[in-house]
């Protein structure tokens, strides 16, 4: 069985950044998940969990309310290991297009005092959110976006080496 393509990316070597994870077609349209890595997998520690679910409703309501970009959100959410986000959207762009719209979600934490959606009536764990360590890192991250714009390996996966056998098989760590 082959490994989907956001485990065959060698997480020894990637920084935090823009990825295009995937590229999907359904029907005529092209649909790209991107791997939104705010954290440098196993190096960093990862994202606190309140902390997390806050980014994940904030920045999930500025991407559905951009005037620019809401009818191409199709998802926002967590990674489980908690380094970043998966962001999916309508269209086949480059990592890079995309900088300044998570550039400005990032920065635009800072302006909320209250999570969005916070409530029993509107989320299934609404006691588990952490405002303040989701600015921490939401500053964090976007000052580090700003600071890299010209930095490509922001924008591009460091690829995994496999041993590949002569007879073309390949070899995974487990």
């Amino acid at each position: 069985m082959d490994l989907i393509p956001s485990f065959s990316v060698d997480h020894t070597k990637i920084v935090p950044g823009i990825f295009t994870s995937r590229v999907d077609v359904v029907g005529e349209n092209k649909i790209t998940t991107y791997d939104v890595r705010v954290t440098r997998p196993n190096v960093e520690p990862a994202v606190d969990v309140a902390a997390m679910h806050s980014l994940e409703h904030i920045i999930a309501t500025y991407l559905r309310n951009d005037e620019q970009w809401k009818d191409e959100v199709i998802y926002w959410g967590p990674m489980g290991c908690l380094t970043g986000f998966y962001l999916i959207l309508k269209g086949n762009r480059a990592p890079k297009e995309i900088h300044g719209l998570l550039l400005a979600a990032f920065r635009s934490v800072e302006e909320y005092d209250e999570v969005p959606g916070a409530s029993a009536v509107n989320c299934g764990n609404f006691r588990m959110h952490n405002i303040e360590i989701a600015k921490w890192h939401a500053a964090k991250f976007a000052d580090y976006l700003a600071a890299n714009a010209e930095n490509d390996a922001i924008f591009r996966y460091p690829a995994s080496e496999r041993l590949v056998t002569e007879d073309g098989r390949r070899f995974f760590d487990s």
